[in-house]
């Protein structure tokens, strides 16, 4: 993905500290922008040592929000997650020790090395934006963005997150190793002292709020909301597909969409944006059928696949 201008010059701001602190992942940078700005959340599945959680660092140090890591652990509780009601003997009363969900932006470190009773604590704040402790609900303060990570090549001792909590992302990325030229470039920058080190914050959390909000605003033509609907409808009808997309999907499709068409620029979508997205946000919400499987067909291949044969909307606004 070229560099271009960027509609806000904050967001430019923003993408240009990631692009200092990860060398040569703009197209990463923006897609994780394009997820805080739809106000959705992101599983990075890959594999050690390639940056996962430098970009989460970068994203809430350029952000000025409050950060929050958790190391998920086989025997990590619920309550490690969301907090814990603890009595105080010299009130005769119970406090509430929030837990690490209660940052605006949250680090669940290999989430799938926990039990699913501990995941769903997670997964009720990302769909909720609440949590419940001791029978209390407890808003969670915005903007509240999940990156989760988990390691694709060590499966023992791990529990997959099922269909429906995947759902819950928006869209699931994997970083790459780096080019060789990119890893020659990263060598020299850290002989001195780590990128991270001399980035500054470049919007406050509530500047991102109203981008948010102005998100929400950005214009999507009838013809390309027809386009979202046939490629989701698509994947009901693949050969290759056991369970295709539910709306949920429709519904992040067009957000993420509205997220990169602002930072582009533009206040309305074009059909190109929802192509773009439309492998991060559909390969994740797919099953795949057991011929599909034995045969090495990834979920991926299969969406870019059915996006190649979707008829694309052509109008001059478009253009």
């Amino acid at each position: 993905m070229k560099s271009v201008v960027l509609y806000h010059e904050k967001v430019k701001k923003v993408i240009d500290n990631i692009n200092e602190v990860m060398i040569g992942k703009e197209e990463v940078a923006v897609l994780s922008l394009a997820a805080l700005l739809a106000r959705g959340h992101i599983l990075l599945e890959d594999v050690p040592g390639v940056g996962k959680t430098m970009l989460v660092r970068t994203l809430a140090k350029s952000l000025d929000c409050d950060f929050k890591r958790i190391q998920f652990t086989p025997d990590l509780l619920p309550s490690d997650v969301t907090g814990v009601s603890i009595y105080n003997p010299k009130t005769l009363e119970f406090e509430f020790r929030g837990g690490p969900i209660l940052g605006n932006i949250v680090l669940a470190d290999e989430i799938n090395r926990t039990s699913p009773k501990t995941q769903s604590s997670l997964l009720e704040g990302m769909e909720e934006k609440s949590v419940t402790v001791d029978g209390n609900t407890i808003q969670l303060s915005q903007p509240f963005f999940v990156m989760a990570t988990q390691n694709p090549i060590e499966y023992e001792g791990t529990y997959p997150l099922p269909e429906a909590q995947l759902d819950r992302f928006i869209l699931k990325l994997n970083m790459g190793y780096p080019s060789m030229a990119d890893e020659l470039e990263m060598l020299e920058r850290m002989s001195r002292n780590h990128p991270i080190e001399t980035i500054s914050p470049v919007m406050t959390k509530e500047e991102l709020v109203s981008i948010q909000e102005e998100v929400k605003d950005v214009y999507v033509d009838q013809n390309v909301q027809q386009y979202i609907v046939n490629l989701v409808k698509a994947t009901r009808e693949n050969e290759n597909i056991f369970l295709g997309v539910s709306p949920r999907g429709s519904i992040a499709l067009m957000s993420v969409a509205k997220a990169l068409a602002f930072i582009y620029g533009r206040d309305y979508v074009i059909p190109d944006d929802v192509k773009f997205m439309s492998p991060y946000v559909l390969s994740h919400r797919i099953i795949l059928n057991s011929r599909a499987q034995y045969e090495g067909k990834t979920s991926e291949d299969i969406v870019r696949s059915i996006v190649e044969q979707t008829f694309v909307p052509i109008r001059k606004e478009f253009s």
